[in-house]
């Protein structure tokens, strides 16, 4: 995902990075700045709690509020590219080291209920999988980005 987003948007500049279209409620700086957060304040956590917690309450993650809170429209797109990378990266190794015996481990989210860490691998990639098609239609509505 990070490296196709870095692809997606290479062209855009400052300006169009912060464009909504469509009805979208993120423009693509916002789209990298959430992955970036989630993916280090979400799913990084998540991880590591239930790797090293017996039974924790994991908290949800408010997107809507946090891009709000953070004004990512002001952000670098390719800040925001840069540390979405890395911390996937740094999940991709976090989850690599799990073993065998430690993938039932277990905790509840809020507004979710109980998860396991073998359900984080497939919530990141739910996850992304939704940002992908609120992307094309943001690349749809508008036409150029990605070398449409």
């Amino acid at each position: 995902m990070p490296e196709d987003l870095s692809a997606l948007f290479a062209s855009l500049s400052a300006a169009e990075a912060r464009q909504r279209r469509a009805g979208q409620a993120f423009s693509p700086v916002e789209q990298v700045w959430h992955l970036a957060d989630l993916e280090h304040e979400g799913f990084g956590r998540r991880i590591e709690r239930l790797r090293h917690e017996t039974e924790p309450q994991l908290a949800d993650f408010d997107g809507d509020a946090i891009a709000a809170e953070r004004d990512y429209r002001r952000r670098s797109i390719r800040a925001g590219l840069a540390a979405f990378a890395a911390a996937r990266a740094e999940n991709l190794a976090r989850l690599a080291e799990i073993a065998p015996a430690e993938w039932e481990r277990s905790g509840t989210q809020d507004g979710v209920g109980v998860v396991a860490l073998c359900d984080m691998p497939v919530f990141m990639s739910q996850h992304d999988a939704a940002h992908r098609a609120e992307i094309e239609i943001w690349r749809a509505a508008g036409g150029s980005a990605g070398g449409d």
